[in-house]
């Protein structure tokens, strides 16, 4: 507990308004928004010795990051010129300030919807889908949102694939999200909000669920999960087209879908079947991801250990069935630290972006960022004079 402070400087004293000033860089690292906005505030005082005693609200007791919020007011405090001492006191939230805080989030009034189906929307949502399991679809999803990111870009992964669940490994989360009565706060690694089955269950325990399970977990995922404002959101879809990918596709209808496969024609045959289910759902294909093209040997000769072609094949087959344009987005190459990068729970964009594989997934990631958040079919509230 902190002391009274001897002698309050005056709200209004240069020193009272900096500090203040310097309380609004303080981001929450779970809502990404500053405590101030968000109501976390409880009371801050400053002597006149540039003594400050300052009150965090946290959103339950447990808050997993509550050393996290202390460190980042505290060093916003020291760079003010003046202060001499900081003592922060973390007190939890009432249910009436909870409940502020989850108008303040959802809209006063806001009914339990996805908020990525509502006509505001501008998230480009990406379902990440792949014919069968071993093609990387994984690696591939951890590492575009990672790049998006690391360029400025808010983005979200859904971990969809609920048998096989392996993003948060991939990404070095250990952390549990935060459950705020009905909402859930994902934890945030490199800047990616992540939700994933594999946060909720003991060790390795596995899943076994049927469809209808399956489902509503999804549907809990896109309604109680607090994204925020995304530019992107990305599904990790199980392979084939099962259960998931019709669930996506009723839940998301206007999430487009990106088909990871590698180079030899068995694979590009079966990845073809999981991009052509958006004749059947209505929805589109943002395009062609080949994974593991070829191996680059010391001497720049490209080993092709898998075939070549292709995803190149696979583009211009779904073109053909579809009826519009499926791009190849980029073939990655094999490479040994873009596995170590998954061991370790750094992607290789951001741990080794240096590399091959690394230049590729950005350059990929790059014309994922490119396409506009569209206003096509969105009311825009204007009336004719």
């Amino acid at each position: 507990m902190s002391s009274p402070l001897d002698t309050p400087t005056p709200s209004g004293s240069p020193l009272a308004q900096a500090v203040n000033a310097a309380l609004a860089t303080v981001i929450d690292p779970e809502l990404r928004r500053p405590i101030t906005e968000l109501g976390m505030v409880d009371s801050v005082q400053v002597s006149d010795d540039g003594r400050v005693a300052l009150a965090v609200l946290l959103t339950i007791a447990g808050c997993p990051l509550r050393d996290t919020i202390t460190a980042d007011s505290e060093k916003a405090l020291f760079a003010v010129p003046g202060v001499t001492a900081v003592d922060v006191e973390l007190k939890v939230m009432d249910q009436a300030q909870r409940d502020a805080l989850k108008a303040k989030l959802r809209g006063a009034g806001a009914q339990r919807t996805i908020p990525f189906n509502q006509p505001g929307s501008l998230t480009k949502v990406y379902a990440v889908a792949s014919g069968k399991g071993g093609v990387g679809k994984s690696s591939v999803t951890v590492n575009l949102a990672s790049a998006l990111a690391a360029q400025g870009l808010r983005v979200g992964i859904v971990d969809a694939d609920v048998y096989g669940f392996s993003v948060p490994a991939l990404m070095g989360i250990t952390q549990a999200p935060t459950q705020v009565d009905d909402m859930i706060l994902p934890p945030v690694a490199y800047g990616v909000k992540v939700i994933s089955i594999g946060m909720f269950v003991t060790g390795n325990q596995p899943v076994a669920w049927r469809g209808p399970m399956l489902h509503r977990a999804l549907e809990q995922f896109l309604t109680d999960v607090y994204f925020g404002d995304l530019d992107a959101l990305f599904l990790d879809l199980p392979p084939g087209t099962g259960d998931i990918a019709i669930s996506v596709a009723q839940l998301l209808p206007g999430a487009e879908i990106l088909v990871v496969t590698t180079p030899q024609a068995a694979a590009a045959d079966v990845a073809e079947r999981a991009g052509a289910i958006a004749t059947q759902t209505g929805q589109k294909l943002a395009g062609v991801i080949e994974n593991m093209s070829y191996l680059e040997m010391p001497d720049g000769v490209r080993m092709e250990l898998f075939g070549s072609g292709g995803g190149e094949v696979l583009a211009e087959r779904l073109t053909a069935t579809v009826g519009t344009d499926v791009p190849l987005l980029g073939q990655i190459p094999l490479d040994i630290q873009l596995r170590e990068g998954g061991d370790t729970g750094v992607p290789i964009v951001l741990g080794q972006p240096g590399t091959p594989a690394a230049a590729a997934l950005a350059e990929i990631a790059g014309r994922l960022a490119t396409k506009p958040r569209g206003l096509a079919g969105m009311k825009l509230g204007l009336q004719p004079r």
